[in-house]
């Protein structure tokens, strides 16, 4: 059993070394390659998913806008999505739990969308402030409420994304940790729920890398 609840997701290692943040890069390994002339199964349905997204991108982007901007969406969700789905498996270290990983992948995109809109599309950043049909008198506490929501946006997507890893993995940890506790009766009852959050996490894993990813499209679309 463990002595510290949050000791899985340290990422130092010996000599005082973070070696773990090297776990993040696993997800490239499994990446299908398309070596043979016949495509594996695993090489279909990856094609399916990744085409499948893109037309999905492209439609919240702008048919006319795409010129392969969907590629770096698909990227992150790929990316997200193996270093969530890979930290469900035992004594593979979860980076996306840690705010330093999901900032540095919502930080530049916003800082990037920001920089973009307001120099070259500064008139339309600027009725974005202001939704249609306010009225007059709420002008300027709707500017501020919209300059407040759009400033804490890359807050509120490496929040969300850790926080439901962190929350999983909590869940799981303290699970584990009642099972000498029990007799077999619950142990049994146990072993069932264990299974069930599993599954839980397993589409939360999936979930939350489309929902970083869709929302990163959107907020793109926004200042194009």
């Amino acid at each position: 059993m463990m002595m510290n609840l949050f000791s899985s997701f340290d990422p130092s290692t010996n000599f005082n070394f973070s070696l773990n943040w090297l776990s993040t890069m696993i997800g490239f390994l499994i990446i299908p390659y398309s070596f043979w002339l016949i495509p594996s199964r695993f090489h279909m349905i990856w094609s399916k998913i990744i085409l499948t997204l893109h037309k999905e991108f492209k439609i919240l982007i702008g048919y006319n806008k795409t010129k392969g901007s969907t590629l770096i969406f698909i990227s992150l969700f790929s990316f997200i999505l193996f270093n969530n789905f890979l930290g469900l498996f035992p004594y593979i270290f979860t980076s996306t739990s840690h705010m330093s990983l999901t900032l540095t992948l919502a930080l530049p995109l916003w800082l990037s969308f920001m920089l973009y809109g307001w120099l070259n599309h500064s008139i339309h950043m600027f009725a974005h402030l202001v939704p249609q049909g306010t009225p007059p008198m709420l002008m300027p506490f709707m500017v501020c409420i919209e300059t407040i929501s759009n400033i804490i946006r890359p807050g509120t997507l490496a929040v969300r994304l850790s926080a439901n890893m962190i929350a999983g993995h909590l869940l799981m940890t303290l699970l584990g940790n009642t099972g000498p506790m029990l007799n077999i009766m619950m142990i049994n009852f146990l072993i069932i729920t264990q299974i069930l959050l599993l599954i839980l996490e397993s589409a939360v894993s999936i979930i939350q890398s489309y929902v970083f990813a869709i929302l990163s499209t959107l907020y793109s679309s926004e200042v194009n």
